[in-house]
């Protein structure tokens, strides 16, 4: 049978289908955290607050619009000039990038060691004096859970808003999360906190995964009456 989603138990295998600690480490933050490859490659020593047990997450999908001094109109944060009437955007690229939205998540204590782990084995990779987690980019980041999931056997997935089959991918560990945490807790405020964690702008993208998550219960409650009566 086809499924729409990963279970906490497959995503066991997919960390430990890993063969090096770096994508382990990978793999369990992109569940435990439930956020985006792109976010979770960005992650850096200052992001991670151990006493808090607490992670910073720069939201790098978000395009955040400024507005032109001089005519209004919208500018994303790349430009330098106002596409409409050539004004000069004043605001200076620290200025630009203070201006992305973050969130801060909360992060499991054993998770949260591993992090440690990881830094103290001397796991990070500097670039431009910055230190990350993880030194790899979103394809090679896409490479390492495919890789996994054959390793580990995990079958396809089925889109449950299109029917298509598409492979486990980082964003299929995402979707698990997000799955679980609405079968844990779908009540209004278990949605909103969802919505929060996600970085989700609109709640209908959160309210998805509520549809996902009730429509084993719909399968289940179908079987017991096309199953053979007994007398």
């Amino acid at each position: 049978m086809t499924k729409a989603y990963l279970e906490p138990t497959e995503i066991e295998a997919l960390e430990s289908a890993a063969k090096i600690p770096r994508d382990r480490l990978l793999i369990r933050l992109l569940f435990r955290l439930g956020c985006r490859v792109s976010e979770a490659l960005s992650l850096t020593v200052p992001n991670i607050d151990f006493e808090s047990n607490m992670v910073t997450i720069v939201h790098l999908k978000s395009r955040v619009w400024i507005n032109c001094q001089h005519c209004g109109t919208k500018l994303g944060l790349r430009h330098d000039f106002c596409p409409k009437c050539g004004t000069k955007n004043e605001l200076n690229a620290s200025q630009r990038a203070e201006q992305r939205r973050q969130r801060s998540l909360p992060l499991d204590s054993e998770t949260l060691s591993r992090i440690r782990g990881h830094i103290e084995s001397g796991g990070l990779v500097i670039k431009d004096g910055v230190a990350y987690l993880f030194g790899i980019n979103r394809h090679r980041a896409w490479q390492v859970v495919r890789q996994c999931a054959e390793r580990a056997g995990l079958p396809n997935l089925v889109n449950p808003e299109t029917g298509k089959i598409r492979g486990v991918s980082p964003h299929r560990l995402r979707d698990a999360f997000a799955v679980h945490a609405m079968k844990t807790n779908d009540s209004g405020d278990g949605l909103r906190l969802l919505q929060e964690h996600l970085g989700h702008m609109s709640f209908n993208t959160t309210a998805k995964y509520r549809k996902v998550a009730g429509k084993e219960h719909q399968e289940w409650y179908q079987r017991l009456w096309a199953a053979p009566q007994q007398t």
